[in-house]
């Protein structure tokens, strides 16, 4: 039901007649993602009604929170960090990592075939992701579903609501399918959302009677946690319209949250939510060194500094016939241990055939670079090709340092020629592999 970009179609109604910005510099940003039972915690909290259930870690436990429960249909939902759960599939031949059930006793055999087993969604890749808990919930028999979001918007300099009179399913197949039937409204940061007009996205979205009501204290809710927490993105997919003994009620059926990063310092709370099992182990060590990393499918490691220049770079592996491994970022202020950090994590990256260095020394010191690129190849025994192009601060005394230390590096002044040299040497390495051999790399003197 969810989408990473879910939010782009509305949003693209709303940058249509909202003024262009342009960023001189784009910092990189992660935002943190919590489980979904995490974010029913979070929603029950802020006074937001949802449907009861609890998280279980073992099978035994699934079961008896069903029984618990006191309904014979419930819903057993893998806690895995992806789209598509319920298209899915386990690595135990189970299809679907959202199941109905019809009684107790199949949720323990159920959860047996999750916990511990590897979903693989449309968003994971053909790798999975661990299932390590799943989340036990009530059937309810909903009359109609809505599609509701928050997000911030970059066009518009704010948080924008995204909704639909169509929930249940992908919001960019609605917005493809039937445009008119998204709803979107920018809201000003420094007044916050108005009732009056949390009324008009209810009525609009054709909540009618007593449901108005509840749908405009919904909504404020959900805004309330999203400045509160310093969220990027709400969304609620399904929002429902559940029929219950006391009447009609407005219900958030399921959610996934989005938190700013760099508000962790404040978010305490939040950022302890975080899973880390969920990440590439890559991802997370480069976060605990400060280094900006995000793996890619390509054989040919980078490590630059500067978000900016990593981009030039991977795009010149690209017109060299190369892929690019990572994206990695030591920042403008890297130390030596940094970089030998850095260099450990590109390498532990098994597909990598070759790494190419790309620095610009601007309040970077090249000999900063050059001293743990230095400490890495001594320590890892690297003996993948290493081509190592630096320019300015301090370039000569790195270029000595590389020079003096007899290890085999290639250096290049040229970044062009740099990545044409890293391309070919990948190409080798791979080849070799291929044919069960191995290769020396011999620098000419």
């Amino acid at each position: 039901m969810f989408a990473s970009s879910a939010f782009r179609a509305g949003a693209a109604q709303v940058r249509a007649s909202a003024p262009r910005v342009n960023i001189a510099h784009r910092m990189q940003t992660r935002n943190l993602s919590i489980h979904e039972h995490m974010s029913m915690g979070l929603l029950q909290k802020y006074g937001v009604t949802t449907p009861r259930g609890e998280v279980a870690t073992t099978p035994q436990q699934a079961e008896e929170i069903a029984r618990r429960l006191g309904s014979e249909d419930v819903v057993v939902k893998a806690q895995v960090l992806a789209g598509g759960r319920g298209k899915g599939h386990f690595d135990t031949g189970l299809k679907g990592g959202v199941q109905l059930v019809y009684n107790p006793a199949q949720v323990r055999s159920l959860a047996e075939k999750m916990l511990g087993h590897k979903l693989i969604t449309k968003q994971t890749g053909v790798g999975g992701r661990i299932c390590n808990a799943v989340y036990v919930v009530e059937r309810l028999y909903v009359r109609r579903e809505f599609y509701f979001a928050i997000v911030m918007d970059r066009a518009t300099r704010g948080p924008v609501i995204i909704a639909s009179s169509q929930g249940g399913m992908n919001i960019e197949d609605v917005a493809a399918e039937n445009p008119e039937a998204i709803v979107t409204l920018p809201i000003d940061i420094n007044t916050g959302l108005k009732r009056e007009d949390a009324r008009s996205v209810a009525e609009k979205l054709g909540f009618t009677g007593d449901s108005i009501d509840q749908a405009v204290e919904t909504f404020e809710n959900l805004y309330k946690i999203f400045i509160e927490k310093d969220s990027t993105m709400i969304e609620i997919n399904p929002l429902a319209e559940v029929h219950t003994e006391k009447g009609n009620a407005v219900m958030c059926m399921d959610a996934k949250f989005g938190f700013d990063d760099n508000a962790g310092f404040r978010q305490k709370d939040v950022f302890g939510l975080r899973d880390t099992t969920q990440e590439d182990p890559r991802e997370v060590a480069a976060a605990k060194w400060d280094l900006n990393y995000i793996g890619l499918d390509g054989n040919i490691g980078c490590l630059v500094n500067g978000a900016g220049l990593a981009m030039a770079t991977m795009d010149i592996i690209k017109l060299h016939g190369g892929d690019p491994a990572n994206f990695l970022d030591v920042g403008g202020s890297a130390r030596a241990d940094q970089v030998t950090e850095a260099f450990k994590i590109i390498s532990s990256d098994p597909r990598v055939t070759a790494i190419l260095v790309n620095i610009f020394g601007g309040i970077m010191r090249c000999d900063v670079i050059a001293q743990g690129i230095i400490e890495a190849v001594n320590q890892l025994g690297l003996r993948l090709p290493l081509i190592v192009r630096l320019q300015g601060t301090q370039v000569d005394a790195a270029k000595k340092l590389i020079r003096e230390s007899g290890l085999k590096i290639i250096a290049e002044d040229d970044l062009d020629e740099a990545a044409r040299k890293s391309v070919a040497m990948s190409k080798i390495v791979e080849s070799a592999r291929k044919a069960g051999v191995d290769v020396a790399i011999e620098v000419p003197k």
